[in-house]
């Protein structure tokens, strides 16, 4: 694969990213005065507030031809997310495990694959950012649950997910939300200090962190759902 010195579009693809780096050194300078990670500083709405991020659902839903969730973001989190569903059907895994939706029957010691694309939506400035996710459920031997794995990779990879992913971002302007290269911002911003942040995580906060999410980017999460209450009739 060819490298980005040489491409033809390097040019504009550098302008582009220097706006993005110029309007993430502003949010961070307006989110956190004292330049330490933490609680930030109490700013106007950002992406997704006031069921922005239900409309922006359906339009994705319809653009992308894929159903589309909404998932809240837990108290800690600074962001809701979107989960496009690329591979698998409904009922799928954030549905059960998120929204309430009873697993189906078919459930019943199966294992299962499916990949999504995350949004990522700050409440802290509009602002998004996209990644590819894996979400793989396992019944266990005794048929009392499921466990889900979900793994976030650091960007969007699969050539299958990725005309949907230039389509997403290409919708996200409309909404006057800025979609942010996660790749650009895996390190740690220049000149701040990392707070609380090593005691909970180890290792120092990207600027995601700052923005979205204090969990690092590709951490892998585990969940344990119990049968009984879960599986359609």
């Amino acid at each position: 694969m060819a490298g980005c010195t040489n491409c033809q579009s390097k040019r504009g693809c550098d302008h582009r990213k220097g706006d993005m780096l110029d309007a993430v050194d502003a949010a961070l300078a307006d989110l956190y005065p004292s330049r330490t990670w933490g609680p930030p500083r109490a700013v106007a709405r950002g992406a997704g507030a006031d069921g922005e991020a239900a409309a922006l659902a359906d339009d994705l839903a319809h653009e992308l031809d894929a159903a589309v969730f909404v998932r809240p973001g837990e108290p800690a989190d600074a962001c809701d997310f979107l989960y496009v569903l690329c591979v698998g059907r409904p009922p799928c895994a954030v549905q059960v495990r998120d929204l309430g939706v009873a697993a189906p029957a078919e459930w019943r010691g199966a294992t299962l694959s499916e990949a999504y694309l995350r949004v990522a939506l700050s409440s802290l400035a509009r602002m998004a950012v996209v990644q590819e996710v894996a979400i793989d459920v396992v019944a266990d031997d005794d048929g009392g649950g499921w466990v889900m794995r979900e793994a976030p990779r650091a960007g969007v990879y699969s050539a299958p997910m990725l005309r949907r992913f230039q389509r997403l971002v290409a919708i996200l302007p409309a909404y006057d939300i800025l979609h942010l290269d996660l790749g650009e911002l895996s390190g740690p911003p220049a000149g701040y200090e990392p707070g609380a942040w090593p005691a909970l995580y180890a290792g120092t906060p990207a600027i995601t962190n700052y923005l979205f999410y204090p969990q690092p980017a590709t951490m892998v999460s585990t969940t344990w759902l119990p049968a009984p209450a879960r599986v359609a009739s």
